[in-house]
């Protein structure tokens, strides 16, 4: 009558103790930048934003539209056409 009893509750210490122990807490650090990578943060103007473009192998940067929150430009690159935001 014992051993029946004894393996039952071995199963039942079994499945109950690894889901009782807490796991752990760890830290994480998220970090937020306001603005793009291009600028650091800065605000950029029409002239710099096509600046930056051609720093980083841009051909033929045209400005298309510089009114509002986002400029939009036009530019040749490895051959291929873009139109950037």
């Amino acid at each position: 009558m014992s051993r029946p009893v004894f393996a039952c509750l071995a199963l039942v210490l079994g499945l109950v103790a690894p889901v009782a122990v807490p796991a752990p807490a760890q830290a994480v650090t998220i970090e937020i930048n306001i603005g793009t990578n291009l600028n650091n943060g800065r605000a950029i103007t029409c002239r710099g934003g096509g600046r930056l473009l051609r720093n980083r192998g841009f051909r033929d940067v045209r400005r298309v539209d510089c009114r509002g929150r986002f400029f939009v430009y036009r530019a040749r690159r490895a051959g291929g056409y873009f139109e950037s935001r």
